[in-house]
């Protein structure tokens, strides 16, 4: 099987814009070093790849995310996903809808995707996108670990998922991914890569158009020594008022675990509708009452 595809894929399809530029410039260079002091083209310039070949993300037409390329072409989306460390390892909580523009596609997209047993990604942006590429990763995963005989480090794979889409940067990819997982050596660890090449490293991400709901609650309640049971709780809820107030986040609830001693594990999968008109109202209705009785207590000692 040719894996050239994967190492330099724009060799492989001929479709590298940067090396026609480099190779009309050598052309140029060589032409002009040919060419006598009385007949040096003074107005001549490498001819320039079409905008075509850069697309580009834009506002055009009034429309978010329109292709330069072809303005028909529209990658309206949205999704919540988040991720955290904790004391007992890391937590991951998605939501599971997918949307083009005001259309919901699906309602049950499943967005954590496994990598190995203690290593797991999330989908942000394009579905196709990430699913590929974060299942491309597994195979490098699995190579790497029959090679050298250990699992690969959680840095690693977000090194190579990184390298990846940095190649194709600037061709239309659109992914928001976090790699979360569970080192041998030094315990838990999240990474943040997007479709840029960006890589991070940090204790607590949030990404899709409901981030900054779910920021807003992660913000005000995340504890690094929280146990579990706080962890979980703390991605539900984060993940419930991002879809409560996110248009293109809804639907289940997908809640998972990454322990040292079991890897992943999901610990809680729930509708939204479910927990807002039965879990979380029965507690605002339990709060709501307790502080009447306490209003109450206060004016009868008045």
């Amino acid at each position: 099987m040719d894996r050239a595809f994967f190492t330099d894929p724009h060799s492989y399809f001929g479709t590298n814009p940067r090396k026609e530029l480099e190779k009309q410039d050598a052309e140029l260079m060589r032409e002009i070093s040919l060419t006598s002091a009385t007949r040096f083209p003074l107005l001549k310039a490498p001819s320039m790849t079409k905008a075509s070949a850069f697309p580009k993300l834009t506002d055009k037409g009034g429309q978010r995310y329109v292709s330069e390329a072809n303005p028909a072409i529209k990658f309206s989306h949205g999704t919540t996903t988040l991720a955290f460390v904790f004391k007992g390892g890391v937590l991951v909580s998605v939501d599971s809808r997918a949307s083009m523009g005001s259309y919901i596609g699906s309602g049950t997209v499943k967005k954590v995707i496994p990598i190995h047993k203690y290593l797991i990604g999330t989908m942000a942006g394009g579905a196709a996108d990430c699913s590929f590429w974060e299942r491309n990763l597994a195979m490098q995963c699995r190579l790497h670990e029959l090679r050298e005989g250990k699992r690969i480090s959680v840095a690693a794979a977000s090194k190579l998922l990184g390298n990846v889409v940095f190649q194709y940067r600037g061709y239309g990819l659109s992914m928001g991914t976090m790699i979360a997982g569970m080192d041998e050596k030094k315990g838990p660890a999240l990474f943040y890569v997007d479709s840029d090449g960006t890589r991070l490293k940090g204790n607590l991400f949030s990404v899709g158009s409901g981030a900054t709901y779910a920021y807003g609650i992660l913000d005000n309640e995340y504890d690094p020594d929280m146990d579990e049971k706080a962890a979980v709780e703390l991605g539900k809820r984060a993940i419930y008022h991002a879809t409560h107030r996110d248009a293109y986040s809804g639907g289940t609830i997908n809640t998972f675990v990454i322990r040292e001693s079991t890897g992943y594990e999901q610990v809680f999968k729930g509708d939204m509708n479910e927990l807002h008109y039965g879990q979380y109202a029965e507690e605002a209705a339990a709060e709501a009452a307790a502080e009447a009785g306490d209003a109450k207590v206060s004016m009868d000692e008045s």
